[in-house]
This record gives C-alpha cells, structure tokens and sequence, in this order.
C-alpha cells in the first residue's frame, strides 16, 4: 500500500475512535451500584419480535427516497450513450423471510431473506456529442429484483441513552432485470443499459435503503424511550430510565441498566449500594424487569410528598366498611359514631402521615406507616362534625399480582397499633368496645379497602399508559430482599407498530 494510501486509513481509523468515543458513556468502575431498574429481554422475544420486522423494512423501502442517477460511457459505433434514471418508485414488495440472532459481539444480526420489489421510473437516454450533451429519448422502465439484507446492529450509550446504530447494513442482489416499456423480451436497448446501469443502481439501492432502515431504527427507539419515559412519568412525579452502565446481549438476551432514581419537583433521590447482579435473573420467560427496593421506596416517599396517600369513603363504600359484621357490638358502635346520620351524609378520611417504609422480602412488601382516619358527619347546612379521629401505626405485608389486565394488591399480614384516639360521643375515651372494633374493622376490612384502592389507582394510570393494549401472558411479581422481579411472556400488538409507521414516517 503506497505511503498516501496508510495515511488516509490511519487518519480514518484515528476519525473512527474519536466517534465511538464522543458517543460513549462513563459509568466508572462499578455501574452496578448506581441500578436502580433493569430490562432483560430474552432469545424467545427478540424472535417474537422478529416476525414484525418485516413491517419495518416495508416502511424503510417504502419511504426511501431514491435520487436520479446519471451516467455516460463510450460505446463503439455508437460514441459515447449518456443514460438517465428519474421518479424511481418501489412497488409490490415482499418478503420471504427474517431470522435474528444475538451475538457475542454485542450486536443483533437480523438476515432479510428474499426480499423482492419492483422498482419503476423513466429510463432519459441520448448521444452526447463533443461539445455538448443531449437526451432526447424518454421510456418507463421496470425493474425485478430480488435482495437478501443482512444488519449487524449495535446498542450503544449516547447521552445516558440507548442509542441503536444500524449503519452496518449488506444488501446482496440475487437478480435485478430490467424491463422498458413493459417489453419482457431482450433487446439490444436492454441489454445496452442493464449493464451500464446496474452496478450504480445497486449502490444506490444499497446506500438508500440502508440509510432508511437506520432512520427507521432511530425512530422507533426514539419512541420506545419516550413510550418508557411517559409510563413512569405523572404530573411532577418522574422516574429517571437514563442509562447507569452500557446494554449488554448475549447470545441469549438483551440486557439495558437504567438508574431508576425518582425526581420529585427537581428533588432526585441517590442510588449508590444497588444489590443488582446479572445472576439474579433467569432465562426462561420473554421479559424481565427488576425494580430495587430504592426505587419503590423513593416513588412511594413521592407520592406522600405530593399528597396522593389520601382515600375518601363515602355512602355504600362506608357502609361496607363499617357493617363487617352483624353483632350488638358493632350496632352499639356505629350508634355512637355516627349518632344515627346516614351513610350518604358521612364521610371517612384516609391518609398517611408520615412517608410510608418499604421493604421488599421474601413474603412480600412489607409497608410501615402512621396511619390517621377521620370520620366526618356533614349535617344539612352546618359545618362538618368531626364524630371520629384516630391515628395508628401500620404495618402490612402485600404480595402483588397481575392478572385480567389488573393489579392487585392483596395484603397477607397485618399488625395495626393505636397511637391517638378521639370520638365524639367517648370524650373519655374509656370504652374499649369501640376501639376494639375499631381495631378490628381496621386490619378485616379497612387495609383490604385501602390496598384494592391504591391497586385499582396505579391499574388506571398503567391504562392510561396503553399497558392493556398489550397481551401480557402468565405475569409473574417475586420479591426477595431488597428488589422484585416482574418475569412474564407477551404477545406483540401488531395494530400498534403499524399505525406508529404510519403515523411518523
């Protein structure tokens, strides 16, 4: 290799080290510390997710913009033919079929099999003389292809995002025959342009559809990340998904670390001991996420923050709470609670008091807090009586399931001790029956109330998130000591990713 010729590969390989490096992120000796949530998604649904990719390289064909191609050559007999290639279209475009496979390399090799289209526009072609070109003659052209696609793509981390590059992209031409004016037979015109232009249209080809492809894989990851962001982001609520380490595939799953720090109001909590480990997950289902007790704790430390831990009852609400049982007991209780006011002319407040302690364990999440109830009795046209005031120290352990598109929350240990009570009809506070069914009401009904109404509160906001648009299949939440596991299998919406495409390219 001459001398020019070393100099321009080193500058080129120098160039090439300064990219990967400006688009790098650091994450420090120890990424691992700074986990907050991480997402595995296993060989299983990266082939699921196959079977739509076949919709992505339809829209990146479709909306490749193919430029004019121009060229002459010297011809004996004939001087030099100049040629020109406009309005190229695709048309009638299919293909065979798609395989995946996640490499060592940490790259998605995706092979396109037998991709054919046909391609149209008009075919411009003329003698050029000496002094001066002229085209003078205008046909339509078709022409057949048939392609293979091979792409080698890489997740990378740019700005503390996932950044996919699809730039390493192989189109290889197993037939592309043109036709003019719709005639199939050979003829000299043919034959004179096929060869003078088909290795220039494969380049272009090549470079047009593989730069679309890569526009197309930006886009749809660019509207993954926002779809994420805007599931764990309410009113001034945020979770951070910023990267906290680089993705990570195996030949066997795809695996993205994201810090899960929650910002409050500009107020962002601190990550720094992370037990996550790459060991802590299996293999065995299609999807993974794994949440730190950090991340829980700090989203429910938000929402006391921004005064969401309150429940109101009122009307048949109330009366379920109050009517558990049908005793002389609970009769002579709710005579001196509510002093015969309806159930419709009565309310009950819920809230917590201080801001709740989480803990993941093997039984479940286990929740502490102090806890207050009010009931208020709202006579007509006066100001409300507040007949009953308490506050308790709480302490439940909830295991958590997803099922018919639904969170549930069901408490399976309760321990509730009573700090404050007042009521107006015991100013003395001396009878214990009231309290002790009080008590009662409070761990039979009272805890179940109030866990089916955070779960059916956080099930409305994942709605609202489209999360029931997707088939979610055999759910799965496990806790053990400081994190959950959410492992399920999904069926993908295929409406979903078409009326994206469509809407965006």
């Amino acid at each position: 290799m001459c001398r020019a010729g070393r100099m321009m590969l080193g500058t080129f390989r120098i160039l090439l080290v300064l990219v990967h490096a400006a688009a790098a992120c650091e994450f420090g000796l120890f990424p691992y510390r700074a986990t907050g949530i991480v997402v595995r998604m296993t060989k299983p649904a990266a082939l699921l997710l196959n079977q739509e990719t076949s919709q992505v390289i339809q829209a990146a064909f479709r909306n490749a913009r193919f430029p004019n191609i121009t060229g002459e050559r010297s011809m004996r007999l004939l001087g030099r033919v100049a040629y020109g290639l406009s309005n190229i279209q695709v048309n009638d475009l299919s293909i065979e079929r798609s395989e995946v496979e996640l490499k060592q390399d940490n790259s998605i090799h995706i092979a396109i099999k037998n991709v054919t289209a046909l391609f149209k526009g008009t075919l411009t072609y003329g003698y050029a003389g000496a002094w001066f070109l002229q085209l003078f003659h205008s046909v339509d052209f078709e022409i057949e292809s048939s392609i293979d696609l091979e792409l080698n793509t890489k997740l990378m981390c740019q700005k503390e995002q996932v950044v996919p590059d699809a730039s390493d992209c192989y189109l290889t031409f197993h037939k592309l025959t043109l036709h003019l004016q719709g005639d199939k037979q050979p003829g000299w015109l043919k034959q004179l342009f096929t060869d003078f232009i088909s290795f220039t249209l494969k380049l272009v080809l090549k470079r047009e559809v593989c730069k679309e492809i890569n526009a197309v894989a930006q886009t749809l990851t660019n509207y993954v990340l926002d779809v994420a962001a805007n599931f764990v982001r309410d009113k001034d609520i945020v979770v951070d998904t910023s990267l906290a380490s680089d993705p990570v595939i195996k030949a066997s799953y795809v695996e993205s670390h994201h810090k899960g720090l929650v910002l409050y109001k500009n107020n962002s909590s601190v990550l720094s001991d992370s037990v996550f480990s790459p060991l802590l997950l299996t293999e065995s289902r299609m999807l993974y996420f794994w949440f730190s007790e950090h991340s829980l704790s700090s989203l429910a430390s938000a929402a006391f923050l921004d005064g969401r831990l309150v429940l109101n009852l009122r009307g048949e609400k109330l009366q379920e709470l109050f009517e558990m049982e049908d005793t002389e007991v609970q009769r002579k209780a709710m005579q001196m609670i509510f002093q015969g006011t309806s159930y419709n002319d009565s309310v009950a407040k819920v809230w917590s008091l201080t801001q709740p302690q989480i803990s993941l364990q093997p039984e479940g999440t286990v929740v502490r807090s102090l806890v207050a109830v009010e009931v208020s009795i709202l006579p007509t046209g006066e100001q409300p009586l507040v007949a009953l005031y308490m506050e308790k120290e709480i302490m439940v352990t909830i295991q958590a399931t997803y099922a018919e598109k639904k969170l549930i929350l069901q408490p399976v240990d309760s321990s509730v001790e009573i700090k404050v009570f007042k009521c107006t009809a015991d100013p003395s506070g001396k009878d214990l029956s009231i309290q002790n069914f009080l008590h009662n009401m409070i761990l039979v009904a009272g805890i179940p109330e109030v866990t089916s109404s955070i779960g059916s509160a956080l099930t409305s906001l994942m709605n609202s998130r489209r999360l029931d648009l997707f088939d979610i299949i055999n759910p799965e939440i496990i806790t053990r000591k400081g994190y959950v596991i959410v492992q399920l299998d999904f069926g993908f919406p295929s409406h979903l990713l078409l009326n994206f495409l469509e809407k965006s390219l």
